[in-house]
């Protein structure tokens, strides 16, 4: 029955994520400046006729409770609309786009964990040049806002070494830049993470017993003291999923990459309400997803939670 319980309460906390998300979406767009037949019509012949052919097609006329109950309920019998501006399903639309962003996105957080547990297990428990240096290349990745990473990256290796394209997502070589621009942010608050968790556990009594067992220092590092070191590194998972997905948007127009993003900005701008609602409710059901992830690592790397 407890484990019923939990899974009943976190289907119940997915469901209100999933609502308050596309509430606060609805009511930004609702708020914003513009008019939805302004943008449905776009270049196109504008007469009265139209205009009242395009609200009565769109259901445009009913009040605005009315029609966020009626978006309510067809979303959750999976229908997301159609798109105002592409006058195409939004599934379609968004089945299109995703994998491009889910290649980028998965390229980045692949990086960026490798990235920083190499930095991690090099420099725990080290005071010398090199702690030294990482800690200020973590400060700066972190503080650095994420497109000018992307820009400097694109300056260096494209204009001047030539190395790597400058735009576009025709091949592995146009994922590179774009991944390591998100990576590096990501790389640093991790490395940051996952070094004062090691230090801390390098403290702790049964990493001494192993000490006096003639283990290795690399050995302690890595095979007892990093599973302690995860726990706190777990937890940011879920705050991972969101920073890969909104830095998704901007990277892919800096490097001019086919995805979601370049979807995401044209429905902002143009007040695309269904396709902007779709994105948030996907990026609100992948935090949903990536959190109970975590959690579930948890139990696999602490026993002491799989016995409580």
């Amino acid at each position: 029955m407890t484990a019923v319980r939990a899974i009943a309460r976190r289907l119940a906390t997915a469901a209100m994520v999933l609502w308050a998300a596309a509430t606060a979406a609805y009511l930004a767009l609702l708020l914003a400046p513009g008019d939805t037949v302004d943008s449905i019509i776009g270049d196109g012949p504008d007469t009265p006729q139209i205009r009242a052919e395009v609200i009565a097609e769109w259901g445009l006329d009913r009040p605005d409770v009315v029609q966020y109950l009626d978006y309510l309920a067809r979303a959750a019998q999976g229908d997301l609309g159609r798109s105002y501006l592409m006058q195409r399903p939004v599934a379609e639309l968004v089945g299109e786009h995703l994998p491009a962003t889910v290649t980028l996105a998965a390229a980045a957080a692949v990086t960026g964990v490798v990235l920083a547990l190499a930095v991690a297990l090099l420099t725990a428990g080290r005071r010398s040049l090199l702690r030294r240096g990482a800690s200020t290349t973590e400060l700066v990745l972190v503080s650095t806002p994420g497109f000018l990473i992307g820009i400097v990256l694109l300056n260096v290796f494209s204009f001047q070494l030539g190395w790597f394209p400058v735009s576009g997502g025709q091949d592995f070589s146009a994922l590179v830049l774009p991944a390591l621009t998100l990576a590096l942010p990501v790389a640093g608050v991790l490395t940051q993470v996952l070094r004062d968790g090691l230090e801390r556990a390098l403290d702790e009594p049964f990493v001494v017993t192993a000490r006096s067992r003639g283990i290795r220092e690399r050995a302690v590092l890595a095979r007892h003291a990093l599973r302690h070191a995860l726990l706190p590194a777990i937890t940011l998972v879920g705050w991972l999923s969101g920073i890969l997905l909104g830095g998704a948007v901007i990277t892919e127009q800096v490097f001019g990459r086919p995805g979601l993003g370049q979807v995401t900005l044209q429905a902002v701008t143009t007040k695309d309400m269904p396709v902007v609602l779709a994105v948030v409710l996907l990026s609100a059901a992948v935090y949903v997803a990536v959190s109970t992830l975590a959690d579930l690592a948890y139990l696999l790397v602490d026993p002491r939670l799989r016995r409580s």
